[in-house]
């Protein structure tokens, strides 16, 4: 018993040094490959020509990182037309007006395609509308062109509880809306000029990239969602399809060919692309060792 715990412990030593040489013989590699990016400019997208696509998913919010890489991609050459592919149920307002904005600049340079998938609603649908052409599934889920601000009050809950709010405020609407107190009538209307100004900011940017009459896309943004095919006779959308629609009206209409790659935004640099692919393997090769040879005898060790 005594020698086959000795064994063990040497194997134990034996691969721990291997484990930890082997770290850092990864690091090193990795480490040279990031500075030698670093002094050829680190950039993000190949020289090839190709189209690049924009991954839009989740929900909404400004991305400093998207911005400065779609301000990048507009200046290089090598990106013939941008495809953004859609799928979101919304989000802020700020962030759906952010990406927006960055999507116009980008498309007053080259051609955009967007592709809507299972969802692209209220933001998402905002991040569509800079598109020379908006492409959508049947059943995709779209619209919700509308502004929603939720709040709740539980004075009643918290009278029961006995608890009772001390509030100090600078004026009558810096607490409005309140969890402590109902709305007011002031603090309501107050609210509404906002959400008001919110919904004609989004009117807006529907009349302006649908090329339709203010009062046409007013009425439809009552905040309801439209299937594909709705959106498509409501004229909210271009065409039914996906992705091999977009390349065919990019290659007919804007002589950008079918056959170059498509590239998604990379919105890291070369060196934190390669500093996070060298953890993932080192962590990756110890969390293996340590499964394969401590974990399974840290439970059973033999006697000595």
């Amino acid at each position: 018993m005594s020698l086959d715990a000795d064994l063990l412990a040497d194997r134990r030593r034996l691969r721990r040094r291997l484990t930890l040489w082997r770290a850092l013989a990864i690091l090193s590699v990795f480490g040279i490959l990031a500075v030698l990016a670093g002094l050829r400019g680190g950039q993000v997208l190949p020289g090839a020509a190709h189209v690049l696509r924009l991954p839009v998913s989740g929900f909404i919010t400004e991305d400093r990182r998207v911005i400065a890489a779609l301000e990048e991609a507009a200046k290089n050459a090598a990106v013939r037309a941008l495809i953004i592919a859609i799928d979101s149920p919304g989000g802020t307002m700020a962030g759906g007006e952010a990406l927006h904005a960055a999507l116009r600049r980008f498309a007053e340079r080259k051609p955009v395609v967007a592709v809507m998938g299972a969802t692209a609603a209220s933001a998402g649908y905002m991040a569509a509308l800079p598109a020379h052409r908006i492409i959508a599934r049947e059943s995709t889920v779209t619209g919700s062109i509308g502004v929603l601000l939720q709040s709740f009050e539980a004075s009643e809950l918290l009278e029961r509880l006995g608890v009772r709010p001390q509030i100090f405020t600078s004026g009558p609407l810096k607490d409005q809306p309140s969890l402590f107190r109902p709305l007011t009538e002031e603090g309501r209307a107050a609210m509404e000029r906002v959400i008001q100004d919110l919904h004609a900011q989004f009117v807006a940017m529907v009349a302006a990239g649908r090329h339709m009459e203010p009062t046409r896309a007013r009425a439809l943004a009552d905040g309801r969602v439209f299937t594909g095919r709705q959106a498509l006779e409501a004229g909210l959308v271009d065409a039914i399809g996906g992705e091999p629609e977009a390349r065919a009206w990019l290659a007919a209409e804007r002589a950008v060919p079918e056959g170059l790659p498509v590239r998604d935004v990379e919105t890291r640099g070369t060196a934190e692309r390669l500093l996070t692919s060298a953890t993932e393997s080192v962590m990756k090769s110890l969390f293996s060792e340590w499964l394969g040879v401590d974990a399974p005898r840290a439970v059973w060790q033999p006697s000595r």
